[in-house]
């Protein structure tokens, strides 16, 4: 699934950075680059976006009075260098914040909860943009050995890290990517992962058995559990 990005920005180095990145998403699909905001509400005027990377100030009109303009709002990522219009943009629904200047990973984190909640629209048949999501995405992107995996969060047993780098596990294979767990911890499904370790984090759906400091898995496989994550032991008790 594919979604058509417009990027409006007055400053072109920011035009560069965003179509940098975009270059390494497979799921991105550039439709327009506009300056100004009155020349983004003429080309969507004419043209369905699916996404808008979208900066606040702008002259004349900015980025959050535009939004306001728009009958039918695409998912809107806001780029921007100040930090003090976060609550205002989150008031109008936007999918993520982007503090400029922001690296791929952040960028990547962003647009993958973009694609969660359009392939949730998708699904549901939903004409108009969707809200923010409590639910979680069900796949995500990974940059594993030069190229983005399409991943399945249900079939992950266990991510564990190795420093800078984490092996995502499915049964009986894995996925090395470069990625620090505590990026993963903020972004996978709490209702579906928790940290047991400071070097694992767990599928709850996949626990066999606890004994003591250790987690069975249904794949026969046997993690630690770390001395301060024994709290959590009741709570996948309960699950």
């Amino acid at each position: 699934m594919s979604m058509r990005c417009l990027i409006v920005d007055d400053e072109p180095l920011a035009h560069e950075v965003i179509l940098k990145y975009m270059e390494d998403i497979p799921f991105l699909e550039n439709s327009g680059q506009c300056y100004r905001p009155a020349e983004a509400l003429e080309f969507l005027s004419k043209h369905t976006v699916d996404l808008i990377f979208l900066d606040i100030r702008m002259p004349k009109l900015n980025g959050l009075d535009l939004l306001r303009a728009l009958q039918q709002r695409p998912l809107v990522i806001i780029t921007s260098a100040y930090e003090e219009h976060a609550l205002e943009s989150f008031e109008l629904e936007v999918c993520d914040y982007l503090l400029k200047p922001f690296r791929f990973e952040r960028f990547l984190k962003a647009v993958n909860r973009a694609l969660a909640m359009h392939t949730l629209k998708i699904k549901a048949g939903d004409p108009a943009p969707a809200a923010p999501v409590s639910k979680t995405p069900a796949q995500i992107y990974i940059k594993s050995d030069k190229k983005f995996v399409l991943l399945d969060l249900d079939a992950v047993y266990y991510l564990e890290s190795l420093g800078n780098y984490v092996k995502v596990w499915e049964a009986d294979k894995f996925l090395l990517t470069p990625r620090t767990l505590s990026s993963f911890e903020e972004q996978l499904p709490a209702d579906a992962f928790v940290r047991i370790h400071k070097s694992y984090i767990l599928n709850k759906k996949y626990v066999h058995y606890i004994e003591g400091n250790t987690i069975g898995l249904k794949n026969k496989k046997q993690l630690p559990l770390g001395k301060n994550y024994k709290h959590l032991v009741k709570e996948l008790l309960n699950k």
